[in-house]
């Protein structure tokens, strides 16, 4: 019996900054990592990104590539916008059974666990989740030109446009400020950046302005305010009430709690799990549709 016939399943967790890929088998998961994987933005780069992953966690349970072919897959990836571009990626991959959506479902799962609740992702891009009796509900996640308010890119972006405010004297300057201008050489270097930067290049930015709040700078400080703004807005039109488990998620999420109204706060509970352990729970859902 070879290896892969001890492989449960096969999950996916794929973003703007890292794409993820793991397997279950027995008792263990085993991961890889790779770089960016939004279909949407840029469909080629991602599937080589999957692809380098899939031939990598090949190499490292010493199987050939072609045994992914029999194994249930979950795919869950940003930038799967709907049916049409799922079925293209589902032509590009080489597994028989596999299961495509975008990345929220992932998260959510593996932000609640079993329980009720409602999550604010905030990674690179941005959505809320809310599973209550069973149900799902899901917005926001519509990109760093039309939305992803609260995302590492968003802190990014609106960080340089208020630091351009500084230079014009529409608010005071701070030290934060200066740093980004000094950083760009001047306000020309972050006009000229931010005219080809990608949401990831802008993400870059948000350790320097989450760390400059904690400090008291005002501009962060009030960056941060807007951000957790936009997620106090947001959660109780997708089913949140004082006493919902709240899970803030992504690598920036954690970083509004402090900003957020009280009775938000009092209801943030740590995540059960990260999108890659939601992913795992969706193949296995899978498998078991398959097996049935």
């Amino acid at each position: 019996m070879t290896q892969a016939h001890h492989i449960r399943v096969l999950a996916i967790d794929g973003g703007g900054t890292r794409c993820r890929i793991a397997v279950r088998r027995a008792d263990e998961v085993v991961t890889v990592e790779t770089g960016s994987a939004n279909v949407s933005t840029d469909f080629d780069g991602s599937v080589w990104q999957i692809r380098q992953g899939l031939d990598a966690l090949a190499a490292k349970l010493g199987l050939d590539p072609s045994a992914w072919s029999d194994i249930p897959a979950f795919f869950g990836l940003a930038g799967i916008t709907g049916p049409e571009i799922a079925d293209r990626l589902k032509r590009a991959m080489p597994f028989h059974h596999i299961r495509i959506d975008d990345d929220r479902p992932a998260a959510l799962r593996g932000a609640l666990g079993d329980r009720d609740g409602v999550i604010a992702h905030c990674g690179t891009g941005s959505f809320y989740g809310s599973r209550i009796a069973g149900e799902m509900r899901f917005s926001g996640g519509w990109g760093s030109i039309l939305g992803d308010e609260a995302s590492a890119q968003w802190i990014g972006r609106i960080a340089l446009a208020r630091t351009l405010e500084t230079v014009d004297g529409r608010i005071p300057h701070t030290l934060l400020a200066q740093e980004l201008l000094d950083r760009f050489g001047g306000s020309a270097g972050i006009v000229k950046f931010a005219g080809t930067a990608r949401p990831v290049e802008f993400g870059t930015l948000a350790p320097l302005v989450t760390a400059k709040a904690q400090g008291g700078d005002a501009l962060a400080v009030g960056v941060m305010q807007s951000g957790a703004a936009e997620i106090a807005r947001s959660l109780p039109l997708i089913g949140w009430r004082p006493g919902l488990a709240i899970c803030l998620t992504g690598g920036t999420g954690p970083q509004f709690e402090p900003y957020l109204p009280e009775p938000m706060r009092a209801d943030i509970f740590a995540p059960a799990g990260e999108p890659l352990t939601g992913a795992l729970q969706l193949a296995q859902d899978l498998a078991e549709e398959i097996a049935s």
